[in-house]
């Protein structure tokens, strides 16, 4: 009855295993690149990764090491991601790659077919670090929608540099709220201040001064969406420069090195000026390189003999074609007449 009682119990295990692992799947392959998950903002991310790993990161980029990312699917999925492979101290990107290992092979075990670009998540860019959390927060919500309790700081005990996380996370925290404390102390004391200053000139710029205090938040988040349109133009200008260089690239050709088209193309990849003139430089060079090469390439005029040669033996054949079907109409005794002229015109040895 153990032995038995054993087996269904390991069966039943993997039953939900299997059962999860497709359920991830599925939710994996439902979200979209126009799901509403992709237009989550910033603050909205942050504050759920705080909230649920009980961090506190002040930007997204800060989990490009791959290590918040296998929490988050510790617990969504607890007990299927390996917790003593994490780092959370990692800083070169060797060590950031392990992280992201560990992270793909629990994609696998869910049969998830996200793809992780490591490389670029690595190097800390804003946006794509965004746009991969943003999925990460649209599947963790999805499958269980934070319905078990989780305990993030005796799952992060195991990891390597674990427990120096969460005591900075602490430590941070517990400095935010003395700073917020001290607060309406130091607002009361610029009151008074103000009021018991005879200064009008101190005043006013007490009172300018009030303004970027209050509005930081906001420079904050025009600072982000500078930072991402910015990302966003130097993408653009790498795939735009990879194509210019291929264009390059295949003018040092050695075939087409010395051709007027490929010096044309030259003139405007390499002009400098953007008045216009690089386009009609490289069209007067292309009509001049055109007119040398009628006027002066032997090629052209060894085609033109070749030509009239040819135009000149279809003629020819021509005419004894014609000739020819005469013959074929005439009388068996207008043919012997007309060779008997032939004989007697070709020979002047010979009287008619």
């Amino acid at each position: 009855m153990a032995k038995s009682w054993e087996i269904s119990s390991f069966t039943s295990h993997d039953i939900s295993e299997k059962k999860i692992s497709e359920r991830g799947g599925e939710m994996a392959t439902n979200i979209g690149i126009m799901d509403a998950a992709y237009f989550v903002g910033r603050s909205e991310i942050l504050s759920w990764i705080n909230s649920t790993l009980q961090l506190n990161l002040s930007k997204v980029e800060e989990a490009c090491s791959g290590a918040v990312h296998c929490q988050l699917l510790d617990a969504t999925h607890p007990g299927m991601v390996p917790m003593h492979k994490v780092n959370f101290d990692a800083k070169s990107e060797y060590e950031m790659i392990q992280n992201y290992k560990v992270l793909q092979d629990v994609f696998n075990k869910l049969k998830i077919t996200k793809h992780i670009e490591v490389s670029k998540l690595v190097k800390g860019r804003p946006l794509d670090n965004l746009e991969f959390m943003q999925w990460m927060k649209r599947y963790c919500d999805s499958v269980n929608s934070g319905q078990h309790n989780y305990n993030p700081l005796e799952r992060r005990e195991v990891c390597k540099g674990g427990r120096e996380t969460s005591k900075k996370s602490a430590n941070s925290q517990a400095s935010n709220k003395g700073s917020t404390a001290q607060r309406p102390q130091s607002s009361h004391n610029a009151r008074r201040n103000e009021v018991s200053s005879a200064n009008p000139t101190n005043q006013a710029a007490k009172v300018s001064r009030a303004p970027p205090a209050g509005g930081g938040p906001v420079y904050e988040e025009k600072i982000t969406e500078l930072k991402l349109s910015i990302d966003s133009l130097e993408k653009e200008r790498d795939f735009y420069f990879a194509k210019l260089r291929d264009i390059e690239i295949l003018c040092q050709t050695p075939e087409i090195e010395h051709s007027p088209i490929v010096a044309a193309i030259q003139k405007i990849l390499y002009a400098t000026d953007d008045d216009g003139t690089a386009v009609t430089e490289a069209q007067a060079m292309i009509s001049v390189g055109r007119k040398e090469i009628e006027g002066l390439s032997p090629i052209a005029e060894v085609s033109e003999e070749k030509s009239s040669l040819e135009t000149h033996k279809r003629k020819n054949i021509a005419n004894i074609d014609f000739e020819a079907a005469g013959l074929a109409t005439l009388s068996p005794r207008q043919r012997l007449s007309d060779v008997s002229d032939v004989h007697c015109s070709e020979s002047p040895l010979m009287t008619c």
